[in-house]
């Protein structure tokens, strides 16, 4: 079994052997880790004056980094992020992509149309649109969406090298979501179940980003009818164990190791909280291992690499809990 293949296994909650995939919305640890800048931090701004070899070689660059994150780390998955833009070079990327790795790895990028919570300058201007210019917000949505689905329907042209999207707008602070469950069911939830049954009637899997806490709108997420959910936020106070006991014949889970203290915990603290993730997310099928967010700039590659390695010792099917001493 490929690792594509375990990681749409569990986005389709079937049994798997071995181990559960892992995978991160964005490994920011690329200079540290392998040697290469992170490819979302390329700039092209001579993109236009590049030969044609010239711009393949920094597809070819994208795609080692991509790869050999993912062999050092054993990622099921790859986010990719599509630089320097533009729909030909992102069928490019992603076949330079394909063409070192084959059908080993499973090939997402973001593709939410839905709004996120506004940065701190426009926040209460569009707060005000929600009570004063719905027309026009709803307008907007449908503008959005429509651009998404036909970036899909584009793609779809092109067989093999998208498997899914990741819808990343966020929604959520970790004390609560930024829209009023009414208002995300009004603003948000119908364009976000639009979007995510168009890219499955294009043959596209859908997993649902956003940190924070999604408890009070998590039932309309659901509905909306994505693959997964990801990142199930601890420091937003979303519970694994629950959402699982809750939704978990519904849709697969991905997540939810600490990131603070994957920052600023002891060792056995991070251990403890990667036992957790996998008891909790491992109870059943349908489970993705990784941290609560991504790895991040600024997170020390020594806490993602214990993470990661109790993960390859204990995240295995059918999952037994070592003692601490064997761990270390």
């Amino acid at each position: 079994m490929t690792e594509r293949e375990r990681f749409i296994k569990a986005l389709k909650r079937e049994p798997i052997e071995g181990h559960c995939p892992t995978f991160e919305l964005v490994f920011f640890l690329t200079l540290e880790a392998i040697g290469r800048i992170h490819p979302s931090q390329l700039h092209f701004g001579q993109w236009k004056q590049m030969t044609d070899r010239e711009r393949q070689l920094h597809f070819e660059y994208q795609a080692d980094a991509y790869i050999e994150t993912a062999e050092k780390y054993h990622h099921s998955a790859i986010f990719v992020h599509p630089n320097p833009g533009g729909f030909d070079n992102t069928v490019r990327l992603l076949e330079t992509i394909r063409e070192k790795s084959g059908d080993k790895y499973y090939l997402t990028m973001h593709g939410d149309c839905t709004f996120s919570i506004p940065d701190g300058d426009t926040m209460m201007a569009f707060s005000e649109r929600m009570y004063e210019d719905e027309d026009g917000l709803r307008a907007e949505a449908e503008h959005r969406l429509a651009g998404s689905l036909r970036f899909a329907e584009e793609m779809a042209k092109h067989p093999g090298l998208l498997d899914g999207f990741t819808l990343c707008s966020d929604y959520c602070f970790n004390v609560n979501p930024f829209f009023s469950p009414t208002q995300f069911g009004e603003f948000i939830a119908p364009y976000l179940e639009r979007v995510i049954k168009g890219y499955h009637d294009l043959g596209f899997y859908t997993i649902k980003h956003t940190d924070g806490n999604i408890m009070p709108i998590l039932d309309q997420m659901v509905q909306c009818g994505p693959d997964a959910l990801h990142s199930l936020d601890p420091q937003g106070g979303v519970d694994l164990a629950e959402v699982k006991r809750l939704y978990g014949d519904r849709v697969a889970l991905c997540g939810n190791v600490n990131c603070g203290l994957l920052q600023t915990g002891t060792e056995e603290e991070v251990i403890a909280d990667t036992r957790r993730a996998l008891r909790d997310g491992m109870n059943g099928w349908g489970f993705i291992f990784c941290t609560s967010n991504c790895a991040y700039t600024g997170l020390p590659l020594e806490r993602y690499e214990l993470m990661n390695r109790i993960w390859r010792e204990e995240g295995v099917y059918p999952y037994t809990e070592r003692s601490k001493t064997d761990a270390k």
